[in-house]
């Protein structure tokens, strides 16, 4: 009981510190724009001059679609890592050790070779389904233990990430088409239809505050979970399910975006003691403000245009990564 007063204050000060992490992602660009006329836009406020009417078009138009984007793909990869490391009980997991991102990227290239990627919502679409059919069939050979499941989904990832690589390369057409999506950003995700994986992100959210207790029977051992009524196969495969639905649409409408799933859920971890729910309550805010901070610093780090936010996470993962071998190593959590 005495650290509930702690952890809510940390939660409130955690959504303070996104609040303001999305008035910068609003603010702040090429073109940057008062906070107080950034209200002026959201509330609908008539414009003064024809300068502030092209900021109200360009917060409403491109900054807000990009920063809700920007909520629910860190919130689901975060998410998704925290899902994965807890399962496995592997502190190195993250989305793309279950070969999400090879079977997203694989499903695109087929489709575009078979003439199906033409539309951005078809592009969603097989990436969705081929990070579903990658993460099926890596829990069918690997489901006998956690490092078996881990060693699948690794050269699973590897074998489609080479296949993609090989299409590619031979087809130049096919390389066009899947360019636009193969680097991680948040840029230019309002211009295609985001409104289905949105809604399937939020929905997988609250289904993971959902599993969140049985997850934590399960993370006592097998057999302790069994003895608390844990139906043991039932969550695993739902975890696996709701892991696959987060990371594969937050892939498929921002890209393949490296990192997050790993280091959100470490920092999350240290917050949040042994509390599953808490632990994915942490991530749905955490994910969302490192996202959003990396994609406003990626916006100013270029005089002449902006880095993918890809780039960003994949500079702040790597120290994380290198830190979790070294502390970790192959001892589970």
């Amino acid at each position: 009981m005495r650290t509930e007063p702690p952890r809510t204050a940390l939660l409130f000060g955690v959504l303070v510190l996104l609040l303001a992490a999305a008035v910068a992602s609003l603010a702040v660009g090429t073109r940057t724009v008062p906070p107080a006329e950034v209200w002026r836009a959201l509330t609908d406020a008539p414009p003064g001059d024809g300068t502030t009417l092209a900021h109200h078009l360009v917060i409403r138009e491109v900054r807000l679609p990009r920063t809700v984007i920007g909520v629910l793909v860190g919130a689901a990869l975060a998410v998704s890592g925290a899902l994965m490391q807890t399962l496995t009980r592997n502190a190195l997991a993250e989305p793309g050790v279950l070969g999400v991102t090879g079977g997203a990227g694989f499903a695109v290239t087929l489709g575009a070779v078979a003439g199906l990627a033409g539309s951005q919502a078809a592009q969603l679409g097989l990436a969705t389904l081929g990070a579903l059919l990658a993460a099926l069939l890596v829990y069918a050979v690997g489901r006998a233990s956690p490092l078996r499941l881990v060693l699948a989904g690794t050269a699973l990832g590897f074998v489609l990430a080479g296949f993609s690589l090989a299409l590619r390369m031979t087809l130049p057409d096919v390389f066009d088409t899947y360019r636009f999506w193969v680097v991680g950003s948040l840029a230019g995700r309002e211009q295609v239809p985001y409104l289905l994986p949105l809604l399937v992100i939020v929905a997988g959210l609250a289904g993971a505050l959902l599993a969140a207790r049985p997850l934590q029977a399960l993370g006592l051992g097998t057999e302790v979970a069994r003895t608390l009524g844990s139906r043991v196969r039932r969550t695993r495969i739902t975890v696996l399910v709701l892991i696959t639905v987060l990371a594969g649409a937050a892939t498929a409408l921002a890209g393949p975006i490296a990192f997050l799933g790993l280091m959100v859920p470490h920092l999350a971890r240290r917050l949040a003691g042994g509390s599953v729910r808490l632990l994915l309550g942490l991530c749905m805010v955490l994910g969302p403000l490192v996202l959003l901070t990396a994609d406003v610093a990626a916006r100013l780090l270029l005089p002449t245009g902006e880095v993918p936010v890809a780039v960003v996470t994949a500079f702040l993962g790597g120290p994380v990564l290198i830190w979790a071998v070294r502390r970790y190593g192959a001892v589970t959590l």
